[in-house]
């Protein structure tokens, strides 16, 4: 199927992409989530505005954070040696998204701006407390990621607005990391995917960080499970009640690729999965 028809406008500046975007517009970055749905008819905006040669990109340490412009291209961020060596379960999360040739094109806003439930970039984001940099018509604001996701493929930019980038926490160097993906063929959606970040000293857990995808509407933080971890010795038991609590806060459904009892199932599985190997160190 061929897109509806449309207005292209290649931005010049981000104030100009912003512009555009009133009254219908839909950005274009790398297009690997948009021209499928374009195709498709899914979406049918009156102008597509190609943001794709804005100078957004860039990835450093800033101080305790990670900053990652938008249009910083997927590929990009997986081989960087910033990214591997201050946020590593970013990086893996990475090598999940796609394949090569997806992220080559594909860009880190792109994959945060078309929340699907079921990626791997807006739970990892959900699961460090990264936060959006967005421009509007108004100037720049800062959007958390706990309050950036509001459906599936639903997010609080306006229609408006542009990601411009993105700030993540730096973890502690203590931090180890787990992640644990089901999916039906390699570089897939995630079926359900559970991203985490655990600290410990002297065998306790003094910090935890669990975010589950594809077993809800938006990506899930655990937090139930988090708190059940904090101060306690990851012995089996405990994983295993985490594991049972993180599934109990998805609210998956029914959908072509799983049944929703499966995916709760899985959820648990796989929290259980990830927690061992962050443990594990």
């Amino acid at each position: 199927m061929k897109a509806a028809p449309f207005d292209y406008v290649r931005a010049s500046s981000a104030e100009v992409a912003v512009e555009a975007l009133r009254g219908g517009g839909v950005a274009l970055a790398g297009g690997q989530s948009l021209i499928p749905l374009l195709n498709a008819r899914s979406r049918r905006p009156r102008v597509v505005v190609d943001v794709s040669r804005l100078p957004l990109t860039g990835i450093e340490q800033d101080g305790p954070a990670l900053v990652l412009g938008a249009l910083t291209r997927l590929r990009a961020a997986e081989t960087s040696p910033v990214v591997r060596r201050t946020v590593p379960l970013l990086a893996e999360a990475l090598t999940h998204v796609g394949h090569v040739s997806v992220r080559n094109r594909g860009t880190v806003g792109g994959s945060v701006a078309h929340a699907d439930p079921a990626a791997e970039l807006p739970a990892v984001f959900l699961a460090l407390d990264a936060v959006f940099s967005v421009l509007g018509p108004a100037g720049t604001r800062v959007i958390a990621a706990r309050d950036f996701f509001l459906g599936r493929h639903r997010t609080a930019l306006a229609a408006d607005e542009l990601l411009t980038g993105i700030r993540v926490p730096l973890p502690p160097p203590t931090a180890r990391h787990g992640l644990a993906e089901l999916s039906r063929r390699p570089n897939d959606l995630a079926v359900t995917a559970v991203f985490t970040s655990v600290v410990l000293v002297d065998g306790v857990v003094t910090d935890a960080r669990i975010a589950v995808a594809g077993a809800a509407p938006t990506p899930i933080r655990a937090r139930a499970a988090e708190e059940l971890l904090r101060g306690r010795a990851p012995t089996p038991d405990v994983l295993a009640a985490a594991a049972e609590a993180a599934a109990a806060a998805t609210d998956p459904v029914d959908d072509v690729h799983a049944p929703a009892a499966y995916r709760r199932d899985m959820a648990a599985v796989l929290t259980r999965r990830a927690l061992r190997e962050a443990v594990a160190g």
